[in-house]
């Protein structure tokens, strides 16, 4: 049972206990603030701290209004619970249920890296994890999951979470680096985080494993700091932690006015892999094919058609398409829209455009066209998808694996 509130209806008095050591916490930070900006001033709460530091003191004696927590553990759940106030959860590491969660999709972040490195025609994988963490196992079992839907494997390397007494970083190293040197390759690898991404550059360097040729890397969360320490810079999935920061003040503000907390987590939609040089290459066998993917790539969201490709590559249409399915076992226009969808995907998330301008920016030569196209691939219209994503509801990532049906190849 929740406390009553105590202060002003209309400034709210928010706890803040989130890390700021991590680029993650500062995104959930960012996306608090946004809200705070367009929906009315709070009293807010904060101090600078790391994963692991305990609950303030003065949290045990204070009259606030609501919580909005990282909770790394039972011991921080049991010292919220404590309070009796309403608490959001944003990390999701304690069982399900002890508080309400918003939480990036750990499943379809997975999914967004294997399409990544399939589309640049990778056969072998690899993942590489963190041991009893349930966010890593949901990562990384979700990205074996897909590729296996194309009739991959994929071996996991599983690191432990916190270094024990017998082992140490660099130990871990060597191990890491004789499991990436037994990897099949060339081979996309997914790191389930991008700490755990530049840990994987640095076991190649060790090893002598070329990067992009031999090893494309993609992380996870998008830290830019991070990601850019990297040799060659590690390319990462943009989770969506400031929409976490967002969704979960939404939701604190609807359960401290009394409304009864969500059936279960609100999950948000990653929005797109942030290609660095980690992973800015092309397996390709076929050098017909590779080109018609590079001009693809650069032109399809400015309007390009399968006839602009082949002429742009010099090769027929029939020889192009023939060639093209025959490789990757989709046609040139499939992978046109493909990349079209993907950025209407990402203006959605990340812009205020009306839908007329991102059809137009996407490459779609009318509204009408993305609208179909957005429903066949995604599941769903796209204002229904921008309401979903929005909202803080489980939005889907577009699939590889679907075929296009509503036109044909032009």
């Amino acid at each position: 049972m929740t406390r009553p509130r105590q202060n002003s209806p209309s400034r709210l008095q928010v706890a803040l206990i989130i890390e700021s050591s991590l680029a993650s916490g500062r995104k959930i930070l960012e996306g608090i603030a946004q809200y705070v900006r367009e929906h009315g001033t709070w009293s807010l709460y904060f101090a600078p701290r790391n994963v692991d530091t305990a609950l303030p003191g003065w949290l045990r004696r204070w009259k606030g209004d609501g919580i909005i927590a990282r909770v790394q553990d039972r011991r921080i759940a049991g010292g919220l619970k404590k309070t009796g106030l309403p608490v959001v959860d944003v990390w999701g590491r304690v069982a399900e249920g002890a508080f309400p969660l918003v939480h990036v999709d750990n499943a379809a972040i997975a999914r967004l890296a294997a399409d990544h490195l399939l589309e640049r025609g990778f056969k072998n994988f690899g993942c590489c994890a963190l041991a009893d963490v349930n966010w890593s196992e949901q990562r990384s079992a979700a990205f074996v999951r897909a590729v296996r839907v194309w009739g991959h494997g994929c071996p996991v390397h599983w690191l432990p979470d916190y270094l024990s007494p017998e082992s140490s970083w660099a130990k871990e190293q060597e191990r890491l680096t004789r499991w990436l040197r037994r990897l099949e390759k060339p081979a996309g690898v997914f790191a389930v985080n991008d700490d755990m991404g530049l840990r994987v550059l640095d076991a190649c360097r060790r090893g002598g494993i070329s990067l992009p040729d031999q090893l494309a890397v993609v992380g996870a969360d998008n830290d830019e700091v991070i990601c850019r320490l990297g040799d060659p810079s590690l390319s990462s999935v943009a989770a969506g932690h400031a929409r976490v920061g967002y969704e979960a003040a939404r939701l604190l503000t609807a359960l401290v006015r009394g409304r009864a907390a969500p059936n279960g987590p609100l999950l948000i939609a990653p929005t797109k892999v942030v290609t660095r040089a980690s992973s800015d290459v092309l397996m390709i066998e076929d050098p017909l094919v590779a080109e018609a993917l590079r001009v693809v790539r650069q032109r399809a969201c400015r309007g390009a058609r399968v006839g602009d490709v082949a002429d742009e590559i010099g090769a027929s249409r029939t020889t192009l398409k023939r060639r093209f399915r025959q490789v990757l076992k989709r046609s040139v226009h499939e992978e046109i829209v493909a990349v079209q969808l993907k950025e209407a995907q990402s203006l959605l998330a990340e812009t205020d455009l009306p839908l007329k301008q991102i059809a137009k920016r996407a490459g779609f030569s009318r509204l009408s066209y993305m609208c179909v196209a957005f429903k066949r691939l995604v599941g769903m219209p796209p204002g229904q998808y921008l309401q979903e994503h929005q909202g803080g509801q489980k939005a889907a990532a577009l699939p590889l694996s679907h075929s296009l049906l509503v036109d044909s190849e032009r």
